[in-house]
């Protein structure tokens, strides 16, 4: 008897919801105005879950984080500027204590929105300091705000009519983890790669430096059980999905820029194509489901300019270009303590016997 399959399944729906809510964000952050529209375009996407309960939690976390972020980054960023000095050990500081808390805490979400709001915030203004501050914090919030409002409205709707045929799986509670010397030995890594990072970047006057700064954080925001003595391996395999999907998404969104000419057509079925793939790949049981995340938002940065017939492939690249700089200073602070780690744990072994013995 041959087995019933249907194009449409859960994850079919999950990927129209995506698409749609990307679309709506778009429209929403040109009728507010925003100054980037793509980063509404991310917040369309990345908050989306299979229930509205669940988008709309996930969007109110990314909300609260991005504000609590520019505020902070709006108190502390004054002091630093013309400190190099002070500039790293707040990158450091604030950016290892909000890694810790997103890996450990109940709202990891809105935790680890705190820490890359103010990395942005912060090296934004270091190497471009003309920009305002309160005009760029208030865009940021306003484009998190549009992508969230538009994503719950489309998993409303699909909550009470799609997802009664088609049911996700709902996520288990999120829970508290407490005090964790592993994710406190982690975060404190991430917070030794934030330190360096201006040091080098600004002295070789580097590009990307806030990308950078989040490909760190994001790269490390990996299971605390998956961390044990050393994150090297799963932090490095996280790095590398995130390194072939901002490739393969600029790749593609450079063949559509190629082909639509400035054409806002073209660039939107472009946009829904690269959405509706990465989800599903996203989706999928493989391991490459971080690379069909960075997949996604390489093709939004770069399709979905504030004006279509501005597009080019420039943040794109800038993109991939901040991923390998945090990947060039990330790994070696790992792959020392990954040397080291090994003996670590023969000691800890030894003295764990020698305790039991007595």
């Amino acid at each position: 008897m041959k087995e019933d399959r249907t194009w449409i399944d859960a994850r079919r729906i999950d990927e129209f919801e995506c698409v749609a809510s990307v679309l709506l964000s778009i429209l929403f952050a040109h009728l507010i105005g925003a100054s980037n529209v793509s980063w509404a375009a991310f917040s369309g996407y990345m908050v989306m879950r299979g229930h509205a309960a669940e988008s709309l939690l996930r969007g109110v976390l990314r909300i609260i984080g991005t504000a609590a972020g520019a505020a902070l980054g709006l108190a502390l960023t004054p002091l630093a500027l013309g400190s190099l000095a002070v500039t790293a050990l707040l990158l450091a500081v604030v950016g290892g204590a909000t890694l810790y808390a997103a890996l450990t805490a109940k709202r990891s979400y809105a935790w680890l929105f705190v820490g890359l709001t103010f990395v942005m915030i912060l090296l934004d203004k270091t190497q471009h300091p003309t920009i305002a501050l309160a005009a760029f914090a208030q865009t940021r919030l306003l484009e998190v705000v549009a992508g969230t409002v538009a994503c719950v409205i489309v998993s409303t709707l699909s909550t009470v009519t799609l997802r009664r045929i088609w049911p996700a799986d709902r996520a288990a509670p999120a829970k508290r983890i407490g005090w964790h010397p592993h994710a406190v030995r982690h975060a404190s890594q991430a917070g030794v790669a934030l330190l360096i990072l201006p040091i080098i970047g600004l002295h070789w006057q580097l590009p990307s430096l806030a990308q950078a700064a989040v490909a760190i954080m994001a790269a490390m925001l990996v299971p605390v059980s998956s961390i044990g003595a050393s994150g090297f391996v799963p932090v490095s395999y996280r790095l590398l999905n995130r390194v072939i999907g901002c490739l393969c998404g600029a790749a593609l969104a450079a063949i559509v820029l190629y082909i639509g000419q400035g054409s806002a057509p073209i660039l939107i079925i472009g946009t829904i194509v690269g959405v509706a793939a990465g989800r599903h790949l996203e989706n999928g049981n493989g391991g490459l489901a971080y690379a069909g995340t960075q997949f996604v938002l390489a093709v939004l940065v770069t399709l979905v300019p504030d004006s279509y017939q501005d597009a080019h492939i420039g943040p794109g690249v800038e993109r991939l270009f901040g991923t390998l700089i945090g990947m060039a200073l990330l790994e070696p602070v790992l792959l020392l303590w990954h040397l080291v780690a090994p003996g670590q744990r023969e000691q800890g072994k030894r003295a764990q016997h020698e305790a039991g013995g007595v």
